[in-house]
Protein backbone atom coordinates (compact mmCIF):
# COMPACT_ATOMS: atom_id res chain seq x y z
CA UNK A 1 0.00 0.00 0.00
CA UNK A 2 1.63 2.90 -1.56
CA UNK A 3 0.75 6.53 -0.56
CA UNK A 4 2.44 10.15 -0.95
CA UNK A 5 4.80 10.23 0.53
CA UNK A 6 6.07 6.73 0.73
CA UNK A 7 9.75 6.17 0.45
CA UNK A 8 10.60 3.71 -2.15
CA UNK A 9 13.31 1.31 -3.85
CA UNK A 10 14.17 1.25 -7.28
CA UNK A 11 14.76 -2.53 -8.79
CA UNK A 12 15.90 -1.53 -12.17
CA UNK A 13 19.35 -0.76 -13.82
CA UNK A 14 17.63 3.40 -14.54
CA UNK A 15 20.53 4.65 -11.43
CA UNK A 16 18.18 5.85 -9.12
CA UNK A 17 17.94 3.74 -5.76
CA UNK A 18 15.54 5.70 -3.50
CA UNK A 19 12.65 7.86 -4.78
CA UNK A 20 9.15 9.04 -3.02
CA UNK A 21 5.85 9.09 -3.93
CA UNK A 22 4.62 12.46 -5.29
CA UNK A 23 1.34 11.32 -6.35
CA UNK A 24 -0.98 8.19 -7.19
CA UNK A 25 -2.59 7.90 -10.42
CA UNK A 26 -5.95 6.46 -11.63
CA UNK A 27 -8.46 7.64 -10.38
CA UNK A 28 -10.21 10.90 -8.57
CA UNK A 29 -9.32 10.85 -5.01
CA UNK A 30 -7.20 7.70 -5.19
CA UNK A 31 -5.20 7.52 -2.17
CA UNK A 32 -3.33 4.37 -2.33
CA UNK A 33 -1.37 2.29 -4.95
CA UNK A 34 -0.97 -1.16 -5.31
CA UNK A 35 0.80 -3.82 -7.65
CA UNK A 36 0.43 -2.87 -10.97
CA UNK A 37 -0.88 0.98 -10.51
CA UNK A 38 1.32 4.21 -11.98
CA UNK A 39 2.55 6.90 -9.38
CA UNK A 40 4.50 10.01 -9.55
CA UNK A 41 7.86 10.04 -8.14
CA UNK A 42 10.68 12.37 -6.92
CA UNK A 43 14.03 10.87 -7.17
CA UNK A 44 15.98 11.12 -3.59
CA UNK A 45 19.40 9.23 -4.49
CA UNK A 46 21.19 7.90 -7.15
CA UNK A 47 23.10 4.41 -7.11
CA UNK A 48 26.69 5.68 -6.03
CA UNK A 49 28.76 3.96 -9.45
CA UNK A 50 26.04 4.64 -11.81
CA UNK A 51 25.90 8.54 -11.33
CA UNK A 52 28.71 9.62 -14.29
CA UNK A 53 26.29 6.77 -16.77
CA UNK A 54 22.55 7.40 -15.10
CA UNK A 55 19.47 7.88 -17.01
CA UNK A 56 17.88 9.96 -14.19
CA UNK A 57 19.36 12.44 -11.90
CA UNK A 58 18.58 13.91 -8.41
CA UNK A 59 15.49 16.01 -7.91
CA UNK A 60 13.58 14.90 -10.92
CA UNK A 61 9.75 14.19 -11.50
CA UNK A 62 9.44 10.55 -13.06
CA UNK A 63 6.44 8.27 -13.29
CA UNK A 64 6.77 4.60 -11.75
CA UNK A 65 5.05 1.42 -11.61
CA UNK A 66 4.53 0.04 -8.37
CA UNK A 67 6.18 -3.95 -8.63
CA UNK A 68 6.52 -5.10 -5.21
CA UNK A 69 4.57 -3.91 -1.72
CA UNK A 70 4.62 -5.21 2.25
CA UNK A 71 1.14 -5.42 2.00
CA UNK A 72 -0.29 -9.50 2.12
CA UNK A 73 -1.89 -9.75 -1.08
CA UNK A 74 -4.48 -12.57 -1.79
CA UNK A 75 -4.99 -14.15 -5.07
CA UNK A 76 -8.45 -15.88 -5.84
CA UNK A 77 -7.17 -19.42 -6.47
CA UNK A 78 -6.08 -19.70 -1.99
CA UNK A 79 -2.26 -17.99 -2.63
CA UNK A 80 -0.88 -15.28 -0.63
CA UNK A 81 2.49 -13.42 -1.36
CA UNK A 82 4.03 -10.67 0.29
CA UNK A 83 7.40 -8.79 -0.31
CA UNK A 84 9.97 -7.48 2.40
CA UNK A 85 10.33 -3.93 0.63
CA UNK A 86 8.29 -1.31 -1.24
CA UNK A 87 9.47 -1.15 -5.10
CA UNK A 88 8.55 0.59 -8.05
CA UNK A 89 10.32 0.49 -11.83
CA UNK A 90 10.68 3.66 -13.19
CA UNK A 91 8.92 3.89 -16.73
CA UNK A 92 8.36 7.23 -19.48
CA UNK A 93 4.81 8.88 -20.38
CA UNK A 94 4.68 6.13 -23.26
CA UNK A 95 4.77 3.23 -20.12
CA UNK A 96 7.76 1.98 -21.11
CA UNK A 97 10.64 1.19 -19.07
CA UNK A 98 13.58 3.32 -18.40
CA UNK A 99 15.80 1.03 -18.40
CA UNK A 100 16.79 -1.81 -20.01
CA UNK A 101 17.04 -4.60 -16.92
CA UNK A 102 14.91 -5.38 -14.22
CA UNK A 103 16.54 -6.36 -11.30
CA UNK A 104 14.13 -9.29 -8.69
CA UNK A 105 11.43 -11.03 -9.73
CA UNK A 106 7.89 -9.50 -10.59
CA UNK A 107 4.08 -10.49 -9.69
CA UNK A 108 2.65 -12.21 -12.34
CA UNK A 109 -0.37 -10.40 -12.68
CA UNK A 110 1.87 -7.24 -14.34
CA UNK A 111 1.96 -9.65 -17.43
CA UNK A 112 -1.55 -9.24 -17.89
CA UNK A 113 -1.47 -5.57 -17.58
CA UNK A 114 -0.02 -2.80 -20.42
CA UNK A 115 3.13 -3.49 -19.03
CA UNK A 116 4.03 -6.35 -20.82
CA UNK A 117 7.24 -4.67 -21.91
CA UNK A 118 8.35 -4.35 -18.29
CA UNK A 119 7.34 -8.59 -17.98
CA UNK A 120 9.46 -9.49 -20.76
CA UNK A 121 12.70 -7.33 -19.30
CA UNK A 122 11.94 -9.44 -15.56
CA UNK A 123 14.66 -11.83 -13.92
CA UNK A 124 11.32 -13.81 -13.64
CA UNK A 125 7.80 -14.04 -12.82
CA UNK A 126 6.89 -14.49 -8.90
CA UNK A 127 3.03 -16.92 -9.06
Amino acid sequence: MIQVGTQLKVHDNSGAKIVSCIKVLGGYKKRYAYIGDKVVLSIKALRAKRRAQTKVQKGKVSYGLVVQTKLTKHLNSNFIYSFKENAVILINQQNKPIASRIIGGIPRQIRYTRYMRVATLSAGLIK
